[in-house]
């Protein structure tokens, strides 16, 4: 009910209280209107009088809690928000005042009027703070900072440790705040790709600790009546993901190439999911039980070995058909059976950093255990293994296009260790173990760090080669519904012209319609001499320029270890030719795009 309302109705309070009400509440922010309300439906349970001259019933400082919780999230795919969006439902079920903000919306400086802040940090490629932080992590390390002295902070940082700099970004979040003289009130949680159970228990930790801290002595925080705390957008997500049905896998690279590229349509029908062009799609995979049986043969178990697993009893082979990680190897779990086999080799590789991740990187489960034959227990072997994640895979079509389905496109990871082939876990469940009219459990994993401009008139630039083309694809679709004016310009590039032009004739209408207003391409086999996408950035040169000076978005998809970092370095070359800029001058530009959102990476 509103406020201005209250006066119509039959109400115990006079006029004067309803002034004085009114005049109080309009001072509060919807968070803190929350709290007031659970608080005082938790008297209204309890029976304190409600005299006008009782302090509980007064809406003074004593009886209001001393400052809020600040939850910030650092997200590059979505996981960090996630874990963000659940630990503010859960402060709102306490009936704690708390706000949630996105990084980039965040003004530093308003630390220093906090009292709580969490905050949940991911890690982008090689310790870099995600995009949507780059302004708040570059604030915090400037003379512009603040003290922060009465600031109480947690940081809860997720990443990856199959790469050298784990959870970098959280660490940094933790060591400039400790530096500006905020005090940790618990200790940060360092997560790694199976983060689900370390992070939930993180997060019920995190908040009794606020709930000592927060409120008055005063007063005691109020479990908020059923139906009060934020309802998600969704019932479908990563917990709960939807069982949609595989509509068409087909093959889009030529006979004769050496990769297999699959169109993947998958049908929502009924689904009421929704998204949009830049959004990733998390499909829960299941391992080849071809793949199992070896592993099990290789550690002398039969597969019928009980396991105990969140409170159920399954066989070990249906667990790691379905729970567990068993095609990428980790560091961890290299370290881990160097211990139990003894193995020379391994033991070796544990010693030096480097070595050991490039092994594991490149190294499936199956050919470590195969360094040295040992039998393990059940429940040795699980201790060993990550539990299955989803695959995220950008989404290549906009709903405005293709209604109730989402289409992906999806490259097969396949490799040969001797004699015996190798497969991606997801990729070759999508591309080859599913039938058409299977079913599969998806769910959208939201990214706002990679959205079209809002305003249609903006020229967009997107360098997409091999399969990081899929999000353009949606791009261009979703500008095509839109009738947007904006010019579009892609740049693909693959192995060779006959065999790897992915949706080619696509491509071909686009121009042709005027959707697209240029492509340029770049085949790096077919001359002698190989091409790149960043070659064509550097020989379009003076076009680029032009189109950034008029306002263009930037947009990057693909592989990070090496076509983002040269692609990155041919746009600083650009900037720095093209404005008669210094290196540094140049490199200050790209990354001012980067933090006006109009240069934005999805890069794996």
């Amino acid at each position: 009910m509103l406020l201005k309302d209250l006066s119509a109705l039959a109400s115990p309070l006079n006029d004067q209280q309803i002034g004085q009400l009114q005049q109080a509440m309009s001072e509060l922010s919807p968070q803190q209107l929350a709290w007031v309300s659970g608080y005082f439906w938790g008297l209204s349970q309890t029976g304190q009088p409600s005299s006008a001259n009782s302090p509980q019933s007064q809406l003074s400082v004593a009886a209001q809690p001393a400052g809020k919780l600040s939850i910030i999230y650092a997200s590059q795919t979505g996981n960090a928000k996630g874990v963000a969006e659940a630990l503010k439902n859960e402060a709102d079920s306490n009936g704690i005042a708390v706000e949630l903000f996105d990084a980039s919306d965040y003004k530093g400086k308003n630390l220093a009027k906090e009292t709580h802040v969490i905050i949940v940090a991911s890690t982008n490629g090689e310790g870099e703070a995600p995009d949507n932080a780059l302004e708040l992590h570059e604030f915090l390390q400037s003379k512009k900072a603040p003290k922060l002295p009465n600031l109480q902070y947690a940081v809860i940082a997720l990443g990856d440790s199959s790469y050298e700099f784990f959870c970098q970004t959280g660490k940094d979040f933790d060591s400039y705040l400790s530096k500006l003289g905020a005090t940790a009130f618990l200790d940060r949680l360092d997560c790694d790709v199976d983060y689900e159970a370390q992070a939930t228990e993180w997060r019920k930790q995190a908040l009794e600790k606020v709930k000592e801290t927060l409120v008055t002595t005063d007063a005691e925080v109020v479990q908020l009546p059923v139906g009060q705390a934020a309802h998600t957008e969704s019932q479908w997500n990563k917990q709960n993901p939807y069982s949609a049905t595989l509509l068409t896998s087909q093959k889009i690279t030529g006979r004769d190439s050496g990769k297999d590229v699959r169109h993947i349509e998958i049908d929502l029908d009924g689904s009421g999911i929704t998204y949009q062009p830049g959004d990733a799609l998390g499909v829960w995979y299941e391992n080849s039980s071809d793949l199992v049986a070896a592993i099990l043969d290789q550690v002398g178990l039969s597969g019928i070995e009980s396991i105990e697993l969140d409170g159920e009893s399954l066989s070990i082979h249906s667990a790691l058909v379905s729970k567990f990680e068993i095609t990428t190897s980790n560091p961890q779990f290299v370290t881990k059976y160097a211990e139990l086999s003894g193995s020379k080799k391994l033991q070796k590789l544990v010693g030096d950093k480097d070595k050991l991740r490039e092994y594991a990187g490149n190294t499936q489960v199956i050919d470590v255990l195969k360094e040295k034959k040992t039998a393990l227990s059940a429940d040795q072997l699980v201790s060993l293994l990550r539990r299955l994640t989803p695959r995220l895979y950008s989404i290549a079509s906009s709903q405005a296009d293709v209604d109730d389905e989402v289409h992906l496109t999806v490259g097969l990871v396949e490799y040969h260790q001797g004699d015996e082939a190798r497969f991606g876990g997801a990729s070759h469940y999508l591309s080859h173990r599913l039938e058409e009219g299977d079913s599969l459990k998806v769910f959208i994993e939201h990214n706002n760090n990679f959205k079209l401009p809002q305003d249609d008139n903006t020229p967009v630039i997107m360098i997409g080669p091999g399969t990081g083309i899929a999000p353009f694809r949606s791009f261009v679709q979703e500008r095509e519904a839109r009738d947007a004016e904006g010019k579009n310009w892609l740049f693909f590039g693959d192995r060779t012209f006959t065999q790897d032009f992915l949706y080619q004739v696509e491509w071909q209408k686009y121009l042709k319609s005027g959707v697209l207003n240029k492509l340029d391409v770049a085949f790096s086999r077919d001359q002698a001499q190989k091409v790149y996408v960043q070659d064509r950035i550097l020989e379009n040169a003076a076009e680029v320029w032009q189109w950034l000076q008029q306002g263009a978005y930037v947009y990057v998809c693909g592989d990070a270890n090496r076509m983002a970092k040269d692609v990155h370095n041919a746009l600083i070359t650009v900037v720095e030719e093209q404005g008669k800029l210094g290196r540094e001058q140049a490199e200050a530009f790209v990354n001012d795009l980067r933090k006006a959102k109009r240069y934005q990476r999805d890069v794996y």
